[in-house]
């Protein structure tokens, strides 16, 4: 007999970070989901370049499943989708237009689209390109859940055709993600896999820094960077940073860069989950600029932001440990307040209606999705 689950999620992946930044999404958002007592399976593509690079393989806050292919899918788990509470795929999913139909067919009580990669997507559509989403299907959703607020909001609904477009920021763990008390390291670093729209902004915001300041140093983390980049003596390479290590990582950073892909620059409202977890981590950002930044987090009172590399060294030598304290501790503050994995959560299940709202955070979530 199977189970009944209050929540099943269909995403890219839980079980590995490698690569992506949607394990680490839904790890903060489900661990916030199971502490407000719903049960949730999360059914995972059994890929080779996860299977080999798997940091969670067994999650303590929700049931983790994989299958093979869509036959697969259905096949054993066509129960739980028909009973749970609620079903949400996200972005990215492998063969995702055949996972979405097949998983629709089943009409589940409630069907919603989780997209981390908002802005990514719509440009996608634009051109044609569907491998994860095809758009005659984005009135299936009841909710289209989505990592960029703001305008995106009202395009999605008015142009694409959601019935229900709701800002679902990325967030993060606060019970994992915590100042370590560990010395500065590096004056600067950077973490996040390698893109080549991102690319001109890394160069810009934290290589040329450190050619013009080589007694300083900085440091990069991730994966996929080509073996072409010239890096600069002053900048040390991890290939890859597990989550467990991030705390550390950027508890060792005097500050911290923030790099935002292009196509989120153009939408605005898309916050990286870099800045949720180096805030709760009490580590000062300095970020390239969008439009919301100034909304999420105050310029120049939370966070610093920076459009050259000479405001890059301009902060790197002009700001005291005095001031740079004082930015963390306000970065902190408001990232534990709004920005948590249960903050994220409890807007999830209210808006699934799998939980009733609670009136003390409403204002929250009405900021939230601006």
């Amino acid at each position: 007999m199977s189970e009944r689950y209050d929540l099943v999620v269909l995403g890219l992946s839980l079980s590995s970070s490698w690569g992506n930044g949607h394990a680490t999404t839904f790890r903060a958002l489900l661990r916030g989901v199971a502490a407000e007592g719903k049960r949730v399976l999360f059914l995972e593509r059994d890929v080779p370049w996860y299977a080999s690079n798997r940091d969670l393989p067994e999650p303590d806050f929700c049931t983790l499943e994989y299958y093979s292919g869509v036959p697969d899918l259905i096949d054993r788990f066509a129960p739980e989708l028909r009973s749970a509470g609620a079903v949400m795929i996200g972005s990215y999913v492998p063969e995702g237009p055949a996972v979405i139909d097949a998983v629709a067919e089943l009409q589940p009580a409630h069907l919603s689209f989780y997209d981390i990669d908002t802005p990514v997507t719509l440009a996608k559509l634009a051109r044609g390109h569907e491998e994860y989403l095809e758009r005659p299907q984005i009135p299936l959703f009841d909710i289209y859940f989505s990592f960029s607020g703001g305008p995106t909001l009202t395009r999605l609904e008015q142009e694409f055709g959601a019935q229900n477009a709701v800002a679902l920021y990325c967030s993060v763990d606060d019970a994992r993600y915590r100042p370590m008390g560990e010395s500065p390291q590096w004056d600067l670093g950077y973490l996040g896999t390698y893109s080549p729209d991102r690319q001109p902004t890394l160069e810009r915001l934290l290589l040329e820094p450190a050619r013009r300041l080589p007694h300083k140093r900085f440091v990069v983390a991730g994966p996929q960077y080509p073996a072409d980049i010239d890096w600069p003596a002053n900048v040390e390479r991890i290939e890859h940073l597990p989550p467990a290590e991030h705390p550390s990582f950027y508890s060792r950073q005097r500050f911290t860069l923030n790099v935002t892909r292009a196509d989120m620059i153009v939408a605005g409202w898309s916050p990286s989950v870099r800045l949720f977890e180096a805030g709760a981590c009490a580590t000062p950002v300095i970020s390239d600029y969008w439009d919301g930044l100034g909304e999420l987090f105050p310029l120049g009172e939370a966070l610093m932001v920076a459009r050259d590399a000479d405001e890059v060294v301009q902060i790197l030598e002009g700001t005291s440990d005095a001031e740079r304290r004082t930015i963390a501790a306000a970065a902190q503050k408001l990232v534990l307040a709004d920005h948590t994995g249960l903050a994220r959560a409890r807007e999830l299940l209210v808006a699934l209606g799998l939980t009733e709202a609670d009136p003390s955070t409403a204002p929250q979530r009405e900021a939230a999705a601006v």
